[in-house]
């Protein structure tokens, strides 16, 4: 059996150490070998391959508790299908909401950096339809802001 550091660990799931030991203490990793001789930490594969998991679960901003009851939901495997697949739909809707926002406020930028390359230029056709462009991009970005 193959046993990691937590260095090799952080390294591969690119979760700080302190991460990782917070992970343990609250439950999501664990319970982590420790070394014999050194008290070390001793990760194993399930531990490594868990640990890249809730590196991508952070990544997209699901929380400790839903963390939590994915991990334990992993454990009981098809039993719990449903609620794996509703927690990550839930996620995955909140992450839609923040590309639209995100798409809103790239057009905006977009919007005002031609605006402004237009009167750079002193060209008044091209402020006009930057001007158009702003206003299209104003509604949508007034509502993100809310």
């Amino acid at each position: 059996m193959t046993s990691f550091s937590i260095q090799d660990v952080s390294r591969q799931s690119g979760l700080s150490e302190p991460t990782l030991r917070y992970y343990e203490e609250v439950g999501l990793l664990g319970p982590i070998a420790r070394d014999d001789s050194s008290g070390h930490r001793r990760y194993s594969d399930d531990d490594l391959d868990a640990a890249q998991m809730f590196a991508c679960l952070r990544a997209m901003g699901v929380g400790i508790e839903d963390m939590r009851t994915y991990q334990a939901n992993r454990r009981r495997g098809h039993d719990k299908a449903g609620e794996q697949r509703d927690i990550l739909l839930r996620h995955a809707e909140r992450v839609e909401e923040q590309i639209v926002t995100l798409r809103t406020h790239l057009d905006y930028l977009r919007a005002k950096a031609a605006l402004w390359d237009a009167r750079d230029r002193v060209d008044a056709a091209a402020e006009a339809e930057a001007q158009v462009e702003l206003q299209a991009v104003l509604p949508r970005l007034e509502a993100t802001l809310r």
